[in-house]
């Protein structure tokens, strides 16, 4: 074989535990916990502890998604979203991904408990099993409750970012973890209602299947409705200022908008809209909260 051929090979493999990451969700998971980070001091982190807890978590991110994909191979095979995926493609083999995920999730954790602290590790620790065990394993097959219960998980980077700096969990990271835990639904359904023929092909009980339409778009309304009720709590506690209120509010009315015109006049493309529009809801939201946290600390100064 010539070196332009192992070169190749090995190019391709790498693109493939790369995608097996799922790396627009870690890239996600990652920024919203670096957030954390930021708002858990009123100066700046250190660079060298946001670097650790960039990469630390987002390996454990990563480290997650492969387990997940690994468990759910059969499921991603039968699905067009997701039959692309590595594992269905036999672009990699099981073991491959076993000893692959192993080892970055090992990795990103003895990363984050020499380099961070302990707590922030076990909580990190404690969010893998989460999502590549409770969630995958019990709860997704299992309820159409899966994701309300199972965004715990996805709701702690914040968390993770602020125990990495004060080595603790105040009431302020919790709040943070609140938000992305009652976003995590309405975003989701979204998905599910589009791609609901996908997802009864799949055998998963996902709440379009079970409980229909009408009763998920509903709860994507309602659920929307906490959120932008949940979003105004950092303003009323204390924790953000002018900016990030009138944010909160322009964003969940956007939000809201899209929750009402699904529910009176429902169509895939709107729903589809409605799930992309959510990822960007909740980047612009916590990079609100990263602008007027330092903007109002540069008020104070001057």
């Amino acid at each position: 074989m010539s070196t332009a051929a192992v070169l190749q090979q090995c190019s391709e493999s790498c693109k493939s535990f790369f995608q097996l990451c799922k790396p627009r969700v870690t890239a996600l998971i990652v920024f919203t916990a670096v957030i954390g980070t930021f708002m858990a001091t009123p100066g700046m982190p250190a660079l060298s502890l946001l670097l650790t807890v960039t990469v630390g978590i987002g390996m454990v991110s990563g480290a997650a998604a492969a387990f997940n994909c690994l468990i759910e191979q059969e499921i991603d095979a039968r699905m067009a979203r997701t039959q692309g995926r590595p594992l269905p493609t036999g672009r990699v083999t099981s073991v491959e991904t076993s000893l692959f995920a192993s080892i970055l999730g090992l990795m990103g954790l003895l990363l984050l408990y020499y380099y961070v602290n302990p707590l922030t590790m076990w909580l990190t620790l404690a969010t893998f099993f989460g999502y590549a065990v409770i969630y995958t394993v019990f709860l997704k097959p299992s309820t159409p409750l899966n994701i309300v219960i199972g965004g715990a998980s996805g709701a702690m980077p914040p968390i993770l970012g602020w125990a990495a700096v004060t080595n603790s969990v105040t009431p302020e990271a919790m709040i943070l973890f609140l938000i992305i835990f009652v976003w995590t639904p309405p975003h989701f359904w979204a998905l599910a209602l589009y791609r609901k023929a996908e997802y009864a092909k799949s055998g998963l009980p996902m709440l379009p299947i079970t409980h229909g339409d009408e009763f998920t778009l509903l709860h994507i309304l309602l659920y929307t409705v906490i959120l932008v009720v949940v979003t105004l709590i950092p303003f009323v506690m204390g924790m953000s200022g002018i900016i990030y209120l009138a944010s909160a509010v322009i964003l969940g009315g956007i939000f809201m908008y899209y929750a009402i015109i699904l529910y009176r006049s429902y169509s895939d493309n709107l729903a589809k809209t409605t799930f992309k529009f959510s990822i960007n809801y909740l980047m612009l939201l916590f990079a609100a909260l990263l602008v007027d946290h330092y903007f109002k600390i540069e008020i104070a100064f001057l």
